[in-house]
């Protein structure tokens, strides 16, 4: 499963019954297809880099707001570089896309679902 990723409107709101009714009603974009090889590149980073993506929870959930995605984005020419498959360029290209997204839209959030 890996990583997943949700571009939200809003701080998506839920409780621990309604994680599905609530998130949607904010879902901008899902991304479900890339999540290992998502996570596999994001293991490599440490906790402390520079835009945060090391911080990422890969069991758990992660929220960036629309300042941190703009963070974020400059650690993917150097995640890029760390790719050796095909199906992570294309991982990070997505993580990409979102994050651009997301630091775009004011009020906006980005969330990262481990497993």
């Amino acid at each position: 499963m890996g990583i997943e990723l949700e571009l939200h409107s809003e701080r998506p709101t839920w409780t621990e019954s309604e994680v599905w009714h609530t998130s949607r009603a904010t879902l901008l974009r899902g991304s479900y297809e890339h999540g290992e090889a998502l996570e596999q590149l994001l293991t490599r980073l440490g906790r402390d880099s520079p835009g945060g993506l090391g911080s990422v929870d890969r069991v758990g959930d992660t929220l960036f707001d629309e300042r941190e995605a703009e963070a974020a984005l400059r650690e993917i020419p150097g995640l890029l570089r760390q790719c050796v498959h095909e199906s992570q360029t294309v991982a990070v290209h997505d993580l990409a896309t979102l994050l651009a997204s997301c630091a775009a839209t004011p009020g906006s959030h980005l969330w990262f679902m481990g497993d």
